[in-house]
């Protein structure tokens, strides 16, 4: 973790070179002492978290889409290994997933302890600000990493000790809140990780608070003339007619989520969300399921669609350039059926031909479940699978999907390095036996005599087949 910071006006960024690594500045007008207590300081680092959230979300969202079942990297020359899945230590990658979380955390630990306390003019909402980013860093290292330390050189926390740290730091901002829906955020994240602990009882409850708002929504933004970009959505929306990120076949018609209409595209970057109503609904469902109550879930379930993910923004967009072509892997260019697995039906609407018009783009959250099925489903397997389903496809694109397969990253070589605390169970990546190897998860065939497309695996079928594995559905273990 970094030990100094770099301290640019109107900017407030901190550059961290490696795990444990000191770097240091000479520029005189760079120097912590002529920042701190300066005017406007509070908010210049305040601008600069904002930033430094964006930068991170971006970031861990193309490398955790990859390991998941949503995206194939097909085109790029991100991680080539996530997708098999392949988790080492001393990947880079996981050493700088792991050190933007820990930028991330550090700087608001900066900010609160020392810009904030020194300056006159700070508030109460920028501490609010700074106590819930460093609680969604907790949230980070609870949902991605087998462990992580919390300050440099620190004790390796486990994620129930990371989780605990974010409902404390949640239960500090929200009362200087002073926005609603900024309150309900806080609850909505306290009832993550209510969630991520198996506590379904406070879990639902602040679920329950927090769709006090049913459109409830705070995202990460992009694309200001100082950016920072959105770097997954140059990843998913092309105009090179190279499938870069291909999406599983199945989940085709929630690509892109991130795109531009705009000529400059720099300046039309989609924001990431991090926080949603959808999530309350899920949840809350979930203990439902989780305790038999079936038909308060399907009602619960329904309500999101009606009352949530129906009234989120779509756009209506030519994606004719996106050719589903080049690369490693060949993907269906018309609109051809799907079958989630072998065993499956066969299903239409899943995969759009985009050379015969606009193709609807859901910014926000999209799904294919209906009612109908959600009342079709009988059984408590039935409903984990649709709640699954459903999860998949309302956090498409948003690097949640690898928490619910149960797969987490380990502590990097970087940090066990520099860290006598790293033990060697934390440099473990946790792979559930039930994960397929050799890229199987994002695999599939095409009959182009019968124009069906069939996914290898159906993980969501695997997933409630294996319920009751440590590490996914806490409300079921």
């Amino acid at each position: 973790m970094m030990k100094k910071y770099i301290i640019y006006p109107a900017l407030a960024m901190v550059l961290m070179l490696g795990s444990c690594e000191l770097f240091e500045v000479e520029n005189p007008n760079l120097i912590e002492d002529r920042f701190l207590g300066a005017p406007n300081s509070a908010v210049e680092w305040t601008d600069g978290m904002r930033r430094q959230m964006s930068v991170m979300v971006a970031s861990n969202t193309e490398f955790i889409e990859l390991v998941s079942d949503n995206y194939f990297n097909n085109y790029t020359a991100s991680s080539k290994v996530f997708d098999i899945p392949q988790i080492n230590f001393f990947d880079q990658d996981v050493a700088n997933l792991q050190a933007g979380i820990h930028r991330l955390m550090e700087m608001t630990d900066y900010g609160l302890t020392k810009v904030l306390p020194a300056d006159a003019a700070s508030t109460n909402l920028q501490k609010a600000e700074l106590l819930m980013y460093k609680a969604y860093a907790h949230l980070l290292f609870a949902d991605l990493f087998i462990a992580a330390p919390s300050k440099p050189l620190g004790e390796v926390l486990s994620p129930q000790a990371h989780r605990d740290a974010a409902i404390a730091l949640l239960n500090e901002a929200q009362p200087l809140f002073s926005s609603a829906d900024d309150k309900l955020v806080c609850a909505l994240m306290r009832a993550r990780a209510y969630y991520g602990l198996g506590n379904a009882a406070q879990a639902r409850t602040e679920a329950t608070t927090a769709i006090q708002n049913p459109l409830l929504l705070r995202q990460v933004m992009y694309g200001t003339a100082n950016g920072p970009s959105n770097t997954f959505q140059g990843n998913i929306f092309v105009t090179s007619g190279n499938n870069a990120f291909a999406p599983l076949p199945r989940l085709d018609f929630l690509d892109p989520k991130y795109f531009n209409t705009n000529a400059t595209a720099a300046l039309d970057q989609k924001p990431i969300a991090i926080a949603k109503a959808e999530e309350a609904y899920l949840i809350i469902a979930e203990a439902m399921v989780s305790s038999n109550d079936l038909s308060g879930a399907r009602t619960t379930l329904k309500a999101m669609l009606t009352d949530c993910v129906s009234k989120r923004a779509t756009t209506s967009l030519s994606d004719k350039a996106e050719t589903r072509n080049g690369g490693n892997k060949v993907y269906p260019v018309t609109a051809m059926k799907v079958k989630f697995d072998a065993a499956s039906a066969e299903k239409d609407g899943y995969i759009l031909n985009r050379q015969t018009g606009n193709i609807t783009a859901y910014q926000v959250s999209g799904t294919k479940v209906t009612a109908a099925e959600i009342d079709a489903a009988s059984t408590q397997d039935a409903l984990l699978y649709l709640v699954y389903l459903l999860r998949q496809e309302i956090f498409m694109s948003e690097g949640r999907r690898m928490t619910d397969l149960g797969i987490r990253f380990p502590v990097s070589e970087r940090e066990q390095l520099g860290n006598s605390n790293v033990k060697p169970e934390h440099t473990q990546a946790i792979m559930p036996a039930f994960i397929p190897k050799n890229r199987e998860m994002d695999d599939f065939e095409i009959n182009t005599a019968t124009g069906v497309v069939t996914m290898k695996h159906d993980m969501n079928k695997v997933l409630v087949q294996n319920k009751t594995a440590a590490g996914i559905m806490p409300f079921i273990n």
